[in-house]
């Protein structure tokens, strides 16, 4: 009788084992030819901000460290979520990536239901660095300091108008936060991305934007754009005679976007392993390096624990600020 009940205990093992050899033997197998053909890195915000712009800086030597194309491909909408989702759904493989950032860790907080989440539906590769956020202004508002903007718009309450990328990004964040520090009412208004605000802030059918800095930096540089403060806690090595918010009298003013690449849950942990070396050695690059801090980028890198680690912060801290503000979705 024993002898029946072993036989049958090593048949069910030899199956069981059977079992996770086909799930586990191909994954491996794809996990060693990888990659073999164009990896594909989903921006998900129109072209031209600042996502976009170090993307396209990091997917050259990307490719070229993993002997592949990488292209960027931009799936912008819906404050970020329509390529955050896209990607979610993708094959787990690691030929589809995306360069999340501040609106990744707030869609769950923000959005009923939420679009995704970003704790269960993705694999975390590399943390790339922040940028600090800067109050920019078009040059007819009568203000060169925040004091003098705080006082414009107590004397002229929803005057003055704020552009956002969309709702929930650290445009949006940063504004909420400045009426509630500084006591102002300020008109908020949400585009579809960050490359749509840049004109109308130029051409001043909007007056203000907290804009994330390698993308405004030419036209500070240039002096189409007024920089009145960093939200960051240190002033930035690229215009470093712009004051942060705390030197301004609003010290709780930070806001710190970040970017950081993810591909979907479920791809094998060689791959994720292979795409975090590549990443790393690319923001070493003595090149990409001198381009990202020229653009104000605070480089960063590391294992992908620290970006899963940086996300489950953010994303409490974030979820906090939105219920304390009353943010919601519109």
């Amino acid at each position: 009788m024993g002898s029946r009940y072993d036989g049958l205990a090593r048949r069910m093992v030899f199956v069981a084992a059977a079992l996770m050899a086909a799930v586990v033997f191909p994954a491996l197998a794809q996990a060693g030819s990888y990659p073999d053909r164009t990896i594909t890195l989903v921006v998900p915000f129109p072209a031209g901000g600042t996502p976009d712009i170090i993307a396209r800086v990091l997917g050259q030597r990307v490719g070229a460290q993993l002997k592949q194309t990488v292209i960027v491909d931009n799936k912008g909408g819906a404050g970020g979520n329509i390529g955050v989702q896209y990607v979610s759904r993708a094959k787990p493989d690691g030929y589809t990536l995306v360069m999340c950032a501040y609106s990744c860790a707030v869609a769950q907080s923000l959005y009923k239901p939420a679009p995704y989440n970003i704790s269960t539906q993705f694999a975390p590769i590399v943390m790339v660095g922040t940028v600090p956020s800067v109050l920019v202004v078009n040059p007819k508002v009568p203000a060169k300091t925040v004091q003098e903007l705080v006082a414009y718009a107590k004397a002229n309450p929803n005057k003055l108008n704020a552009a956002s990328s969309g709702i929930g990004g650290s445009a949006h964040l940063a504004l909420e936060l400045l009426k509630r520090e500084a006591g102002v009412q300020i008109a908020h208004i949400p585009y579809k991305g960050a490359g749509q605000v840049a004109g109308d802030l130029l051409g001043g059918q909007v007056d203000m934007y907290f804009d994330n800095l390698p993308a405004s930096l030419p036209s500070i540089k240039a002096g189409r754009l007024n920089a009145l403060a960093v939200a960051s806690k240190e002033r930035s090595s690229a215009i470093p005679d712009v004051p942060t918010f705390a030197e301004a009298g609003l010290p709780n003013m930070v806001v710190t976007p970040w970017f950081g690449i993810l591909a979907p849950a479920g791809t094998p942990q060689p791959v994720v392993e292979q795409l975090n070396t590549a990443f790393n050695k690319a923001l070493v690059d003595p090149e990409v390096q001198k381009r990202l801090k020229d653009l104000g980028v605070g480089i960063a890198g590391g294992a992908p624990a620290v970006l899963a680690d940086f996300l489950g912060t953010e994303t409490q801290k974030l979820a906090d600020l939105i219920a304390q503000n009353h943010i919601v979705a519109k």
